[in-house]
């Protein structure tokens, strides 16, 4: 579930090693990529922090940090 915290998008995902949290961060990549919309990212081991908030939009949550949140749900 994302949770609004700090006034961005914030989820911690937990993975089995390394490896798996590493593949996780390259498909968001490509989505954000192609969503042209980049969140903040932080991985420690198999760990994965992302935030989402638009930085255009004076770093409010705005309608495209909610349609990557779904897309990366989608992973």
């Amino acid at each position: 579930m994302w949770e609004e915290k700090n006034g961005k998008l914030h989820k911690m995902f937990v993975f089995k090693d390394f490896v798996e949290a590493f593949s996780f961060l390259t498909k968001v990549a490509f989505l954000a990529e192609k969503q042209n919309h980049h969140p903040e990212i932080f991985n420690v081991y198999n760990r994965v922090e992302l935030y989402l908030c638009t930085h255009d939009a004076g770093n409010k949550i705005t309608e495209k940090d909610r349609n990557l949140a779904r897309s990366i749900d989608l992973i």
